[in-house]
């Protein structure tokens, strides 16, 4: 792995810059909401036309990474993306309300096109670099920490940004994507490896076979990634809009305040891939026990709405999405063989981006109806995804 130590540093970028890009805009989207003048809802889109985009290209991408390559993919995606970036910073320099948010939200859709295309094949690549699975469990591990961490950073960062200029975090995300991309060219090299030469139609019957083959434990991965991505990003746009609207609370404090649970979950994401090796059953037993520490924070959250105790029971969900993703991440990598990688772990990163999509509107529209239907909703969800790492994911039989 000391080898490959700088081909990662330039791969946990990818993953920093793309969370940065996304996330910023939560600890704003009020501030965004009062500078065009429009409503919660509509300013949570520019979260989830970005993911909408995503899920929809995601697969495309990895199979382009397939058949093409990774890094013949990765390269354009990053450009995209800071091309999508720059057209959302022109528009809320130059123009102004519903004008501006609907080129903003164009600049997002292209924004999420290039974000398809550049870290859900990361993982992909992370598995081909290194031939024994507790280094790609190791090296998987690094790439959700960098997710995490810039999770941690964003909500400080885009607070602190936005106090001095509300749109400067958009022109930020053209400048943190070719900082990406220059490190990517210069700094990854790939594995020697042929690419596929299959054509389409046996490119799609081989990702059928294999769903078909190894469909019950990749489709319980597949919801408990959409789950966990639903809840934090649900979460967070909660805490973004409770401190803001009842508790006054703004700029960089918000941020960090904001910063505390997804702190935790970027220790617990890191200790994670540190633990779980090449180890199955533990990778699925931590995974479990993840889900269960989320469920039963949820639960007790919808009893209270004080916001200490709130963000206190928020940093332990932090903590068992944490230690979930990296498990979840390990299992699909390791279990599906280099040639159909890149297309079934693009699907996971199309369900992650699902529950990204949906947590913030879905949210926007329960917070103000009944607090506990908000949290027992969430909590269920977060029971459904334990079961079915419990029920579904045996990695003596299927996956080992």
């Amino acid at each position: 792995m000391k080898n490959k130590k700088w081909d990662l540093v330039a791969l946990a970028s990818i993953p920093l810059i793309m969370t940065l890009g996304n996330s910023m805009l939560i600890p704003i989207l009020p501030l965004i909401s009062r500078e065009l003048h429009v409503s919660s809802f509509k300013v949570s889109m520019l979260i989830t036309v970005y993911a909408i985009v995503a899920i929809l290209l995601i697969p495309i991408a990895g199979y382009l990474s397939d058949r093409f390559g990774r890094k013949k993919v990765i390269i354009p995606s990053l450009i995209i993306a800071a091309v999508g970036g720059a057209i959302s910073a022109i528009a809320a320099w130059l123009t102004a309300d519903m004008t501006a948010y609907w080129i903003i939200l164009g600049g997002r859709l292209l924004q999420g096109i290039g974000a398809a295309g550049a870290f859900p094949i990361v993982i992909p690549l992370v598995g081909d670099m290194f031939e024994q699975e507790e280094e790609v469990s190791k090296g998987l591990g690094i790439i959700e920490t960098s997710n995490t961490l810039g999770k941690v950073i964003s909500p400080i960062l885009g607070a602190a940004l936005g106090i001095v200029l509300w749109y400067l975090p958009f022109i930020s995300i053209p400048v943190l994507c070719m900082i990406s991309l220059v490190l990517v060219i210069f700094l990854v090299q790939t594995p020697s490896k042929t690419p596929s030469n299959d054509s389409l139609k046996k490119f799609l019957s081989g990702t059928k076979d294999a769903l078909k083959e190894k469909g019950r434990w990749l489709y319980a991965i597949f919801a408990v990634g959409c789950i966990c991505m639903f809840i934090l990003f649900g979460v967070l746009f909660y805490l973004s809009d409770t401190l803001e609207s009842k508790y006054k609370l703004d700029g960089v404090l918000k941020g960090l305040v904001l910063a505390i649970p997804l702190a935790v979950l970027c220790l617990s994401s890191y200790i994670g891939g540190k633990v779980i090796g090449q180890n199955k059953n533990r990778m699925k037993w931590i995974g479990f026990g993840g889900m269960a520490l989320i469920t039963i924070c949820l639960i007790i959250t919808g009893f209270s709405s004080q916001i200490v105790f709130v963000i206190s029971l928020f940093s332990l969900c932090g903590a068992g999405i944490g230690s979930a993703l990296p498990c979840m991440d390990a299992l699909i990598t390791e279990g599906i063989e280099k040639e159909q990688r890149g297309t079934i772990t693009s699907l996971y990163s199309s369900t992650r981006f699902i529950g990204v999509s949906l947590g913030p509107p879905i949210v926007s529209l329960l917070q103000h109806v009944n607090h506990w239907i908000l949290f027992g909703m969430m909590a269920a969800l977060a029971g459904i995804g334990g079961l079915l790492i419990l029920m579904a994911i045996k990695p003596s039989a299927e996956n080992a």
